[in-house]
Parts: C-alpha cells; sequence; structure tokens
C-alpha cells in the first residue's frame, strides 16, 4: 500500500471469480529466479542446509541464520527485534526467509542486491552472530573436516572453502525456501472454491484500495525492479505514526545517505503474513488486523471499517502455503575439539 489515496498505483480488474482475474494475479511459482551464477545443485542445496543451521560461525558459538529466522515456523522469531550473540537486540524486527527468493533486494532497506550478499551480512553484524570478519568466519569453517570435504564435491578444487562460495551454499538453501499452494494459488488458478466468501470479499477490498500498488501477486511484494522497489512508510501522519513510533528508523537512507530515501524501505512479501507478527520493521504492532488499519491509515490516508479490515485479514489468511517437509540436518563434527573460543 502505497501513499497515494484510493486511485491505487496499479489497481488490476475487479475480481469476482477465478475467471475474472487479471492476468497480474498469478498464483506463485514452484522455483523462485535463479541465478546464472549460481545454479541449484541437491549437494549445493545440503551444504547450505547445514550453513544455515550452524551456530558455530557466531562469535559465541550460539546464534545461527535459523535463531532469527526459524524455519520450523514462520522463518522469523516472532520477537519485536531479534536477539544476537550476548543477548544484543538489534534495531529491526527479522523479515521471513520464506519466499525471500522472490525479492529483487534483501534486508528491509535493501542493502543486499541477492541472496547471496545477504547471507554475508549477518555474520559480521555486532548484533547478530557477531564475527569480526567474514575471514575469521570462513577460517573456522576450514577447521571442520566434513565441510572441506563438501566443499571440495560441490565447488571443486583444493582451495574451495571460500566466503563467496558459503554464501552461494546458503543462497541455494533458501531459494528453496518457497510455499506455493495457498489457497489464494488454487483460487488463481481456477478452484473457485479455494477461497470463501469472506476471503473473496478481501480480496476485491484489498484490491480496490490500491494495496497491490505496492503488495503484487504472485509474491505479494514490490515490483522485480533492478536495484529494488522502495516507498515511503509512513506516508501519511496519523495516531498509528507517534503510537508505534513508526519514523524513529531512517530507513534506507541509513544505507543511501539520501535524505530522499528517509523512512524508504523493501516491500515485504506479504506470503504467510498471518504467521509473522508482530509486524513492520520496527515489530512495533503485534496483531494482523492492527497492522492492516496502520496501513490503511498511515499509507493510503483512510479509515477501514471493521467488517473491510476482518475481510482483508481473511484474505491474507489465505496466502499462507504449506511448507515443505524439512528435517533438521546433521552438522559436521570436529571430534575431541571445540572451534568455538572460550568465553
Amino acid at each position: 500500500m502505497q501513499g497515494i489515496g484510493q486511485s491505487g498505483l496499479l489497481i488490476v480488474a475487479a475480481l469476482t471469480a477465478p475467471a475474472g482475474l487479471a492476468e497480474e494475479w498469478l498464483a506463485l511459482p514452484d522455483i523462485p529466479p535463479v541465478p546464472a551464477d549460481n545454479p541449484q545443485t541437491n549437494a549445493k542445496i545440503e551444504l547450505g542446509k547445514q550453513l544455515f543451521f550452524d551456530p558455530r560461525f557466531s562469535s559465541t558459538g550460539t546464534v545461527s541464520c535459523n535463531s532469527c529466522h526459524n524455519l520450523m515456523a514462520g522463518g522469523e522469531d516472532s520477537r519485536t527485534t531479534s536477539m544476537g550473540v550476548h543477548g544484543l537486540a538489534g534495531p529491526r524486527n527479522a523479515p521471513t526467509v520464506w519466499n525471500s527468493a522472490f525479492h529483487s533486494v534483501q534486508f528491509w532497506d535493501g542493502r543486499a542486491g541477492s541472496l547471496e550478499e545477504q547471507a554475508k551480512g549477518p555474520v559480521i553484524a555486532q548484533v547478530e552472530m557477531g564475527m569480526r570478519s567474514l575471514d575469521e568466519a570462513i577460517a573456522r569453517v576450514r577447521q571442520i573436516p566434513g565441510y572441506v570435504e563438501q566443499f571440495r564435491n560441490v565447488f571443486g578444487g583444493e582451495n574451495a572453502v571460500t566466503v563467496d562460495n558459503a554464501a552461494k551454499a546458503v543462497a541455494a538453501f533458501e531459494r528453496t525456501l518457497v510455499t506455493p499452494g495457498s489457497a489464494y494459488d488454487r483460487f488463481a488458478k481456477g478452484d473457485e472454491s479455494a477461497l470463501n466468501a469472506q476471503q473473496q470479499r478481501g480480496l476485491k477490498r484489498f484490491n480496490e484500495l490500491g494495496c497491490t500498488g505496492c503488495h503484487r501477486p504472485p509474491a505479494f511484494s514490490g515490483p522485480w525492479l533492478a536495484g529494488g522497489f522502495f516507498v515511503t512508510f509512513p506516508f501519511h501522519d496519523s495516531p498509528h505514526v507517534t503510537q508505534y513510533k513508526l519514523r524513529d528508523d531512517s530507513g534506507r537512507e541509513a544505507v543511501t545517505k539520501d535524505p530522499a530515501d528517509r523512512h524508504k524501505y523493501r516491500v515485504p512479501t506479504l506470503r504467510n503474513v498471518a504467521l509473522g507478527a508482530p509486524y513492520f520493521h520496527n515489530g512495533a504492532v503485534p496483531t494482523l488486523s492492527e497492522a492492516v488499519q496502520v496501513m490503511a491509515a498511515s499509507q493510503l490516508g483512510i479509515k477501514l471499517n471493521e467488517a473491510d479490515t476482518a475481510d482483508i485479514v481473511a484474505f491474507l489468511g489465505a496466502l499462507t502455503g504449506p511448507f515443505p517437509a524439512m528435517s533438521l540436518p546433521r552438522l559436521p563434527a570436529t571430534p575431541g575439539v571445540s572451534i568455538v573460543p572460550a568465553n
């Protein structure tokens, strides 16, 4: 929802049934975009999965990617802001990693242009995994024989254990974290019974208000643009802005140092949003119904009644997809020695 009033940015056709869906209302693909320089292989995906779950590459040996992006739940940690090493809390809410492969940029402020680039950031963030450098982190990987063997098998060569290759493996695994097959997806493919009457009303209202101007199908995130798609949030003044301190964060400006980017953010996906409370960049809004009202007031400049709010919330629930079966990986061991320094 961009701050443009009820006219919207990219309003698509009025929706009453699958046959009436405009071409833009697509189901989520089973496979996200994959870069040519990092093709998917089963061995690479398995390596990335192990690295994702392994806490030994944090300074204290206690925080992994999965600590803040819990794949056994909604892909985040249900906290207002995430807790890293030494109990330090970051400034922003952890976005879900599910379906992140459909974003054109990563992080709330879009500072990473790919999943590969994003995978490197948390390792050296002092309030996340807290390593002093990526070189120090990869040095730990090199101390684990099982990882060394896997890197050589996946990437080839004696010196296969590199930061870039580790990031490629994690990104390859993250590209498997997609949830097609939601009730909305089935509806978009022609199953008129997939959405109940309330969800269909919510879809129609979501469309009429212009929410699709920013949250575009099929990922219900920003359109795929080189360099990312960013919107100002909040756009309008409303009581919610003060209540939830929505302007305390400078947003993308902190990255670009350009005042024109103040309070701008990458548009998050609404896929599985019903599982992602609390909401927004600072995790200040506790419920989905309140988040919908905040967006209406602070982005569209309107006040939603209770019926419209309930209908939109019902539709957003229809964006929850089935999660693929996943088992926890067995991590390579270091028999007789620990690679994590003593506290």
